[in-house]
């Protein structure tokens, strides 16, 4: 089956916060690209569920290593229950609302990963 999405995806993982309204959920990535993210986590949230995401992107600037805190909103648009661990779920979210300047930042540090590995 040929490949549907638009934007590189990366299997790496990143910090990754998604703030609701019953309370923050902590966990990383699976896999990223610059139009969203693939993530586990351990409670049901419902496909269309807007919801706040902060990602801690590890940059390199002038030859140093950094942390980008890039806060961003999103949609979760699909939800997967695991059976192992029990009760945890991976869920895919959309960015709906990033800067330009964020989405660049992350495909930018996707492009660095990919060129790596040729």
């Amino acid at each position: 089956m040929p490949e549907r999405r638009k934007d590189h995806r990366l299997d790496n993982s990143i910090p990754l916060k998604l703030c609701q309204e019953d309370g923050d959920i902590v966990t990383e990535t699976e896999n990223i690209s610059r139009s969203g993210a693939y993530c586990r986590v351990s409670r049901y949230i419902e496909p269309m569920t807007k919801i706040k995401t902060q990602l801690l992107l590890p940059i390199t600037r002038n030859g140093k290593q950094a942390t980008k805190r890039i806060s961003c909103s999103g949609v979760v648009v699909r939800i997967e229950e695991i059976s192992n661990p029990k009760d945890h779920y991976n869920v895919a979210i959309f960015f709906n609302d990033i800067s330009v300047k964020d989405s660049e930042l992350i495909a930018d540090y996707i492009s660095e990963y990919l060129e790596k590995d040729e």
